[in-house]
């Protein structure tokens, strides 16, 4: 089977939305299929397109036997809405160059586009399925314009929410079948277009080295976030309200966004036990993650659909997690027995739960740490969760 992956992010990006796109190919490459991908210049998260792509419109790379045509767009990080919608609208206009590879979009057998953003994977599905008829699976990872009207993006009702509710129905409807994040992604989609194949496909994490029997905690526990600093998450506020001095562990983050310069400028004024080391690769994150005891993942507003990948992320490493939000995510983390659970914004349930894992035997420690790896390579495990989706994307 031959497959074009489209998506507006790609490795060598960092984040979880390159990194969800690049075990979705590399894990269809190791089960047999030929696979290419369809992006932009590398620019995710900082806005900047990278060393070695600038300067050019288009360029064909390989990277681990897959061929990746990349295309120009507007890079920013920009909380401008005008200068956002930009840089997705530039994309979703450059990427129709690739039409003129007519031989080769006739080969593929399989076109899965990524969305959001929204615009691009319009653009997409109608150059695929309108323009070349292709039988096109759509990856939604968020749900567009609700997400928009929960973040406080885009008003409800308003014309460029009506634009965008448009362009969602145009994508499911066109769509042969689709592939959702989350169970609430299913479940909304099902409610339009009850007849469409769907599949469940979460963000697992690929087993990249021989996975940890035993989780042993610090007697100083470490907690760590890894992930973007960015308004869905806020951070900020949260750092600002968990004295980890007084709860006598260390915070640890890793990763960029537009909330960093704050968190920057509030850590380096005294010892807070707060430290930042910048951007890592995927690799080296891996093997940094084994010397931490807990996680944080906040979810600043539950975006219905909405699942942070971190919880998936973690599972490999047998990190336990505090998780600070709800929604589906809240309820993966209890029922599981991955981690405790309080709700965004609430800092004092939030100090409290650190407290229990501070003050928890170390036998159950070992249970939250030993359901986290048992379900890295049951449940959740990214190499049967690939051998069911390629068995849905043959039929």
């Amino acid at each position: 089977m031959k497959v074009l992956i489209v998506s507006f992010y790609y490795e060598p990006e960092l984040g979880a939305a390159p990194s969800r796109i690049t075990n979705l190919a590399k894990g269809l490459k190791a089960s047999g299929a030929d696979v290419d991908v369809l992006t932009c210049l590398p620019n995710y998260p900082k806005g900047k397109v990278f060393d070695g792509y600038r300067g050019r419109f288009s360029m064909k790379e390989t990277i681990d036997g897959i061929n990746v045509y990349r295309y120009w767009t507007y890079a920013t990080v920009s909380k401008n809405p005008f200068k956002r919608v930009l840089a997705m609208t530039s994309y979703a206009v450059t990427m129709w160059s690739f039409a003129f590879k007519r031989k080769l979009i006739k080969s593929y057998d399989r076109i899965i586009v990524q969305s959001p953003p929204i615009m691009v994977s319009a653009s997409a599905v109608m150059l695929f399925s309108k323009l070349f008829g292709k039988n096109v699976v759509l990856n939604v990872s968020d749900l567009w314009p609700g997400s928009a009207v929960e973040l406080g993006f885009v008003r409800e009702g308003s014309l460029t929410f009506r634009i965008l509710s448009s362009l969602e129905r145009f994508i499911y409807r066109n769509s042969t079948s689709i592939m959702g994040q989350s169970r609430e992604i299913l479940e909304h989609i099902d409610g339009m277009f009850p007849d469409k194949r769907k599949f469940l496909y979460l963000n697992l994490q690929p087993q990249t080295a021989a996975p940890v029997e035993f989780k042993k905690r610090n007697d100083k526990i470490k907690i760590v976030y890894a992930g973007l600093f960015g308004v869905a998450q806020d951070m900020l506020s949260l750092l600002k309200s968990i004295d980890f001095v007084a709860l006598g562990v260390e915070m640890h983050l890793y990763g960029g966004g537009n909330q960093i310069d704050e968190i920057l400028k509030y850590i380096s004024g005294g010892d807070k036990n707060i430290w930042y080391h910048g951007y890592v690769s995927k690799q080296q994150m891996n093997e940094e993650l084994q010397q931490y005891d807990l996680s944080i993942i906040p979810l600043a507003t539950h975006i219905y659909g909405a699942v942070p990948s971190k919880i998936y992320d973690l599972l490999p490493a047998g990190i336990p997690v505090l998780f600070s939000g709800g929604g589906e995510g809240a309820r993966i983390v209890t029922e599981n027995g991955f981690g405790l659970v309080s709700k965004h914004g609430d800092y004092v349930s939030l100090e409290k739960n650190i407290k229990v894992f501070v003050d928890m035997p170390a036998e159950e420690y070992s249970k939250y740490a030993d359901n986290c790896l048992k379900a890295a390579v049951g449940e959740y495990s990214f190499a049967k969760q690939m051998e069911s989706f390629c068995k849905f994307l043959g039929e």
